[in-house]
């Protein structure tokens, strides 16, 4: 059984200024999604499904339809508001959706098989989608998930500070504990992270999130509990998110199951800023030039 590819695409993307997920990157308009659906069929994967609202569908699917025919299966599900599905019957106001581990509950019902998630908007490269779907082939239980761990190193913005979750293991190289650093920048040689006003060195391998989970379809049913029980306790608070981390969290401290951080020497980057286009942009030209991928992404 081939595993899943689950895109989180339902994002408004304000700071962006425009539907960046389906942004042109490539040279031939190819959006970021392309390239990792580009790398996912190439790595095995046998299913890609869109998590967007439902006012994206027809934008989506103008896209990606005829592009994929043939190519790999496609699927799409919509985040809403809606709490009923859940058994949560009372109305609670919110200014943004419920964060990405809400997201990936709207895939439980068309995701049956081994399943990875990722942003839409990240560009993680074949090596971490390879490694991905072995893992998700040959190791993945329902007691023992993945998440691929990035060098801290290959993840920084030229043009200031991050946050980055920060990935603590044990000596198997499973996950103990994401902290979450922010203010992470370059400082002449060296990478640092600002906390109470302190700098502190962080080594250019550290490993961190870049959300990049795998699962088996039993994570659907411990994450739509937690999240009736994370709607309850968060219903005054309409920015409050309900995080895939929150989960990961929770299976680690209750040991119902383990997640191995999975390296990749991987260089990433992504687009949060219309001033990162470019940078994108050129860095996929690159790629591009090296043989990583054709000019033409889809014949």
């Amino acid at each position: 059984m081939k595993p899943t590819l689950l895109i989180l695409a339902a994002g408004m993307a304000s700071r962006y200024g425009s539907m960046k997920q389906i942004d042109g990157f490539g040279p031939n308009g190819e959006t970021i999604i392309d390239y990792s659906i580009y790398d996912a069929i190439k790595a095995g994967f046998g299913k890609v499904v869109f998590i967007i609202k439902e006012e994206f569908a027809d934008n989506f699917k103008s896209i990606f339809d005829e592009k994929l025919k043939g190519q790999i299966e496609v699927d799409y599900v919509f985040q809403n508001f809606d709490l009923k599905q859940f058994g949560i019957e009372e109305e609670i106001y919110r200014e943004k959706p419920w964060g990405t581990a809400h997201a990936i509950l709207s895939g439980r019902k068309v995701v049956k098989e081994p399943f990875c998630v990722i942003n839409a908007d990240d560009f993680y490269g074949y090596d971490a989608f390879k490694k991905m779907a072995d893992f998700l082939t040959n190791d993945v239980r329902d007691d023992n998930y993945s998440i691929i761990g990035y060098k801290i190193g290959k993840t920084l913005s030229d043009f200031g500070a991050v946050s980055r979750g920060v990935c603590k293991t044990d000596e198997a190289g499973n996950l103990t504990e994401i902290v979450e650093r922010t203010k992470v920048y370059k400082k002449d040689d060296t990478i640092v992270f600002e906390k109470d006003g302190n700098e502190t060195a962080l080594d250019f391998d550290t490993p961190v999130s870049m959300n990049f989970w795998g699962f088996t379809p039993a994570a659907f049913k411990i994450t739509e509990d937690l999240f009736r029980t994370f709607a309850a306790e968060n219903k005054d608070k309409p920015k409050a998110e309900f995080f895939i981390p929150l989960v990961g969290e929770h299976l680690v401290n209750t040991k119902k199951a383990s997640f191995k951080v999975v390296p990749t020497d991987n260089q990433w980057f992504g687009v949060t800023y219309k001033e990162d286009k470019p940078l994108v942009q050129a860095s996929i030209d690159e790629l591009i030039k090296k043989g990583n991928y054709p000019e033409k992404l889809w014949n």
